[in-house]
């Protein structure tokens, strides 16, 4: 299946990561199970798909008010991210959006816009070989307020130089398409896998 691209002379491309480059959902979503377990913490598989794109940190904030529980943040994201990092190396890129990747590298600048941290996109990106297709990697050190918010898209173009009308984003998620119209900028939606819930 192809992407539809809307119509436009683009000076840039913005990928999310997660479930838009790499077909690394599932594999989250076990690493967030198995840390969260450790206590005694519960994560909807509906709910994880819907917070697509927020940063890490936010999610166990948020898990920690609905369960009445004080896992410690840092702790937590640390032992998710050491989970799913050792699984990195079954990961495979999504093709309709490497058909992109592939062929507008050299022709304009290319970012990824990501709520994961960087140590988890470094690696993915690695793991497919694809690292040095990308001009900036926009993680969720770089900025505060993360998707819906339009921060991360708006750093992203301006490290690249590119007027926000400018750039194209290629997102997986609702809050993510939400984020790039908020910044400004033209998205496509890039369909979920099959046999994800």
């Amino acid at each position: 299946m192809k992407l539809t691209l809307p119509d436009g002379d683009f000076l840039a491309y913005l990928f999310d990561c997660d479930g838009t480059i790499v077909d690394s959902m599932p594999r989250h979503y076990l690493a967030w199970q198995h840390a969260l377990a450790e206590w005694g913490c519960t994560f909807d598989e509906q709910l994880f798909y819907s917070w697509g794109g927020r940063p890490t940190g936010d999610i166990i904030e948020d898990l920690n008010e609905a369960q009445g529980l004080s896992m410690p943040v840092e702790a937590v994201s640390a032992r998710k991210e050491e989970l799913f990092l050792s699984e990195v190396s079954v990961l495979e890129a999504i093709p309709e959006v490497l058909e992109h990747i592939h062929a507008r590298h050299g022709h304009i600048p290319l970012a990824v816009v990501s709520g994961g941290r960087r140590e988890s996109v470094v690696n993915s990106l690695s793991a497919l070989h694809l690292l040095d297709k990308f001009d900036t990697i926009v993680a969720a050190e770089d900025y505060t307020n993360g998707k819906p918010a339009p921060d991360a898209f708006l750093l992203a173009a301006a490290r690249l130089g590119v007027a926000p009308a400018d750039c194209l984003v290629f997102e997986d998620t609702a809050m993510g398409i939400q984020a790039a119209t908020a910044a400004g900028m033209a998205s496509v939606l890039v369909p979920a896998r099959a046999g994800r819930s």
